[in-house]
């Protein structure tokens, strides 16, 4: 991308940015293509991260593991559906999951965790994420018991009109009142201790052309970004009780 093309849509992105200053988007845009890799030799006409390229950039980089949480996390970035996040959706995404308020982060999360996008957050969504969630201990002999039973325990905690599932008004109450409950079904953000929550791309940019193409070179470049999403399901649990 030349110089003049980089200063207009960079010039664009940052006019709907809210978290990242201009220097910041450009490194980013930066970035983008660096993954992408060479546009000229991609035979699709989508340019952008496949889901396989934003998952191994999730993994690497921020340590997720859960396939779920990952695919989701990919399709609240990929707004257009198109199988692909492009370099809009890069940043758009990267404000809230980086450094977005809490009523940002919340909204994310919430259309994280409702997997099919009906609004709301079921019990069989909650036993799913749950399930992929907690680690399988050998000397359980039925671990979906228990399972169940921390469904039960997060409706009784959070469902506040008491109809069986959760709204996001229900969802933005118990966070509010507990933020150890945003990701109570999942890591699906940076762990807030990692250098990542304090992501400052200022000075640096002069590093992106020599990134090479990859996930793990971004994480390599990019170290002091770098960190692993912490599960928080334990600690969310133990606000139930």
């Amino acid at each position: 991308m030349n110089r003049k093309k980089l200063q207009k849509l960079t010039d664009h992105l940052t006019k709907n940015c809210k978290h990242f200053n201009k220097s910041e988007v450009t490194c980013l845009i930066k970035l983008f293509y660096n993954l992408v890799g060479d546009v000229a030799e991609r035979p699709v006409a989508v340019v952008g991260l496949d889901r396989n390229a934003f998952r191994n950039i999730l993994h690497v980089t921020f340590g997720m593991t859960d396939d779920m949480i990952m695919d989701r996390v990919f399709r609240t970035f990929d707004k257009d559906n198109d199988g692909c996040v492009n370099v809009s959706e890069w940043v758009n995404g990267l404000t809230v999951f980086l450094r977005g308020s809490l009523d940002e982060k919340m909204k994310y999360c919430f259309e994280v965790f409702d997997l099919n996008g009906d609004g709301f957050i079921s019990k069989e969504e909650m036993f799913h994420m749950l399930k992929n969630s907690l680690l399988k201990q050998p000397s359980e002999e039925d671990p979906d018991e228990g399972i169940k039973d921390l469904v039960e325990i997060t409706l009784k905690k959070m469902d506040y009109d008491h109809d069986g599932k959760l709204s996001f008004a229900d969802y933005e109450k118990a966070v509010r009142e507990e933020t150890l409950l945003l990701e109570a079904f999942g890591p699906c953000l940076p762990d807030p201790k990692s250098p990542w929550s304090k992501y400052q791309l200022t000075g640096v940019a002069a590093l992106v052309p020599g990134v090479s193409t990859g996930a793990s070179v971004f994480s390599s470049h990019f170290d002091f970004l770098g960190g692993t999403c912490t599960a928080t399901i334990c600690l969310a649990s133990q606000a139930f009780l």
